[in-house]
């Protein structure tokens, strides 16, 4: 499987997952000309076909540009039916309705939804492919003991360690957006992606991918500093997503950008 993280932040959200010729686009927080461009730049290739778009939860960072997606692509919009009544889309778009805790088959992928605590409906996924299986997780104030279980089979973790607790309390918000942040439905702190990953052992982890990291609150230094910590002695390669610069993970590799795309 292949995994193209386009743009990973509170300024927008979108990831690609790609295998045996389907590809799905999770989260459409991202205009159509930057998931294009973004992705030709990070592999080299056009963006052409998309089969299916996915939608974790109704935040605009995850759905603003659903339905330009859609329309763009041709492509039908996956999402939970309490989502579904939080977002706006054009009437033509093609809704497919899919369980918080169920599983829909994409072409060569299969997507099974959990639950997680958040201030929306939101659900953690895992896509599965043949030979691979892959973990997605943000947006959750705290990880509930299934998540555990629902990661169980993932080589690849892409996670959210949105916020440094330290950082937190000298953001420039109001105090009820930065208790929000860090309330138990709200953002994932370094600190508790750290003891999450520290206390998944069953999963057979060759990467873990840091995602959605605040720049107000936090710092990939610091994320990555709490997550190595947890994962040492772990032959498990850490990397760190950006708002702006795309990552691309196949196999053992991973590639980023150096430069911004805007």
């Amino acid at each position: 499987m292949r995994t193209v993280v386009v743009g990973s932040g509170s300024e927008g959200n979108a990831t690609i997952f790609e295998s045996g010729g389907t590809r799905v686009l999770v989260d459409a927080g991202l205009s159509v000309r930057r998931v294009r461009r973004r992705y030709e730049e990070a592999t080299g290739e056009a963006l052409g076909r998309v089969d299916a778009i996915v939608l974790t939860h109704h935040h605009g960072d995850h759905v603003a540009h659903a339905g330009r997606a859609a329309r763009a692509f041709d492509a039908p919009v996956y999402l939970t039916p309490a989502t579904a009544r939080q977002v706006t889309l054009p009437e033509e778009t093609r809704t497919r309705p899919y369980a918080r805790g169920g599983r829909v088959r994409i072409g060569a992928l299969e997507v099974h939804a959990q639950p997680v605590p958040h201030d929306a409906p939101q659900v953690a996924l895992v896509l599965r492919d043949a030979a691979d299986c892959v973990g997605l997780v943000t947006d959750l104030g705290e990880t509930p003991r299934a998540l555990a279980r629902h990661l169980r089979d993932c080589r690849t973790l892409l996670l959210e360690a949105n916020h440094c607790r330290e950082l937190l309390p000298w953001a420039p918000y109001p105090a009820f957006i930065r208790e929000r942040i860090g309330g138990p439905r709200g953002h994932l702190a370094n600190a508790q992606c750290a003891t999450f990953l520290g206390a998944l052992k069953a999963a057979p982890l060759d990467r873990v991918v840091l995602m959605h990291l605040s720049k107000k609150t936090n710092d990939p230094r610091r994320a990555r500093r709490a997550a190595g910590a947890a994962l040492r002695g772990r032959n498990v390669q850490l990397e760190v997503a950006h708002q702006e610069r795309p990552m691309v993970l196949e196999g053992r590799e991973a590639r980023q950008l150096t430069l911004g795309l805007g």
